[in-house]
This record gives structure tokens, C-alpha cells and sequence, in this order.
């Protein structure tokens, strides 16, 4: 996508996007692991999916982003959502959705590298906190 359409779309966009890549990234990931039970796949995938998980994740990155990034990530956290988190406080929502955000700008920007870097890293994140 172009980065003036990239730049015109909401964080909700961004979010929805960021959404469902890291959703494939972590059922990809499981998989991988040798993970063949559908009822185990799924619990494992929500402790990586879950708006606390997303939350904690951003939060410990953000002094790490580039500057770019961080803007992004304040811009959808402050952004004003039209929907209600089913399972979370609404700071912990925003947060979530702000690495949402983050995930599915640069999944439409077409930077791969970074993408997997901060998919990666939050899942280590997520790892750390449940050891």
C-alpha cells in the first residue's frame, strides 16, 4: 500500500489488519511447535492474542521503537474506538489495540523484517511473563 493511503487509514484499520497477522503469526508459530490438538492450539494461541498479553508486550517495547513507531503507537492508543473490549479494561484494550496498530501498518507497508522482529519479540515477552 501507498504511504499517503497508509497514512489516511485509522488505527481501527490498522488494528483489524494487525488483527488477524498476528493471529496467523502465533497459530503458525504453534503449529511449527508440534502442537496438534486444536483444543490445545487454541488455549495456547490466547495466552499470545489476548488484549493483557498485547498490552504488556507494547508497553515493555515502546522505548525501543523508532520514533515513527512510537508516534503510531500513541496515535491508536489516544484514538477514540467505536467498539467495547469483551475481556479487557479499556486501558489494557487500547494498548492492545495500539500493537494491533503497530502490527498491521507495517504489514501494509510491506516491512516484513520489522514486522516478524516485533511479532517475535512480543511473543518472547509473553514466554517471560508465564515462566
Amino acid at each position: 500500500m501507498d504511504e499517503v493511503k497508509l497514512r489516511n487509514l485509522n488505527s481501527e484499520a490498522l488494528a483489524y489488519a494487525g488483527d488477524a497477522v498476528y493471529e496467523l503469526y502465533v497459530r503458525s508459530m504453534l503449529l511449527e511447535s508440534g502442537t496438534a490438538r486444536v483444543n490445545n492450539l487454541h488455549r495456547r494461541a490466547t495466552e499470545y492474542v489476548k488484549a493483557a498479553a498485547q498490552a504488556k508486550a507494547i508497553k515493555e517495547m515502546f522505548p525501543e521503537l523508532t520514533e515513527k513507531e512510537q508516534a503510531l503507537v500513541k496515535r491508536a492508543r489516544n484514538h477514540r474506538f467505536h467498539s467495547k473490549a469483551k475481556n479487557a479494561d479499556p486501558v489494557t484494550y487500547k494498548w492492545a489495540t495500539a500493537f494491533e496498530a503497530l502490527v498491521g501498518y507495517l504489514y501494509l507497508a510491506g516491512d516484513m523484517d520489522r514486522m516478524k522482529r516485533i511479532m517475535s519479540w512480543a511473543v518472547e515477552i509473553t514466554d517471560n511473563k508465564r515462566k
